[in-house]
């Protein structure tokens, strides 16, 4: 698995060369790329899991440090969420994906065998779909009779517009859960640097600075799957971050000056 800020510069690229070829109205070529980068693309779970762990692992961080915890307990718990919640949070990925393609396998194959042994329920489930699209009875009937002629494009039908169920586009399972696991590990551990590496004064202020940077820059990178400005993303994911570790840090604070915390 690649890493995930090299996966994000490649969809860029992409993205790129998709309106390149759409502005010089190569539109054949545009769409193949936009394919590529529409199936199988693991942007989307590197985007949510460096998010996610920047603003737990940095949650964490401004907890211990609220409650005057050492470098040392710092580090543990920070490496513990890394691990703990990064991996839950892939296999959760993996787990979500895997279940929902086997769920789409299965309404395929019923739907299939309705088309099988009760062709004329279906046809005239197929003649109201085109009904509802506005084609008049006569043409609704001969659209119907074309469709039928092919099973799997039949039953793509019925299950794009009877059932709404997404096309089964050969999604990875491991690899976005092992992207966003990725993901959220190589964003998560920019808190952690000044207790690991560095002689840093402040430890805790070097580390809101690295956060304080990364969660601008992941929130921007949202921008690679959305079209808000990668201004106001990273603001909005600097804010949210920022609140989460304020309110760690406080809750750590009262802790300790509740319960007389010293470790």
């Amino acid at each position: 698995m690649e890493n995930p800020f090299n996966i994000l510069q490649q969809e860029k690229k992409r993205r790129q060369q998709y309106f390149a070829l759409a502005e010089g109205k190569n539109y054949r070529h545009a769409e193949e790329v936009w394919h590529r980068l529409s199936r199988g693309t693991y942007i989307g779970d590197a985007v949510y899991g460096a998010s996610d762990g920047i603003v737990t692992t940095f949650a964490v961080v401004a907890g211990a440090a609220g409650a005057a915890f050492s470098p040392a307990i710092v580090i543990i718990l920070g490496l513990a969420n890394l691990a703990a919640d990064g991996f839950s949070m892939g296999a959760s990925k993996f787990l979500s994906l895997r279940s929902e393609r086997k769920f789409i396998a299965s309404q395929r194959r019923r739907e299939q065998w309705e088309t099988e042994n009760f062709p004329e329920l279906e046809k005239e489930e197929t003649r109201a779909i085109f009904r509802r699209w506005g084609f008049s009875e006569e043409l609704a009937r001969q659209a119907t009779d074309i469709v039928i002629r092919d099973e799997k494009k039949w039953v793509d039908l019925m299950m794009k517009e009877e059932l709404h169920l997404p096309e089964d586009n050969g999604t990875k399972a491991v690899g976005h859960g092992f992207a966003t696991f990725a993901a959220f590990v190589a964003a998560g551990g920019f808190p952690l640097l000044p207790f690991l590496f560095g002689n840093f004064p402040d430890k805790f202020l070097a580390s809101a600075v690295l956060a304080a940077l990364a969660f601008f820059a992941v929130g921007a990178a949202r921008t690679f799957v959305t079209s808000e400005s990668p201004w106001r993303a990273g603001a909005e994911t600097l804010l949210v971050g920022g609140l989460a570790a304020a309110l760690a840090y406080f809750l750590g604070w009262v802790m300790k000056t509740i319960f007389a915390v010293a470790i």
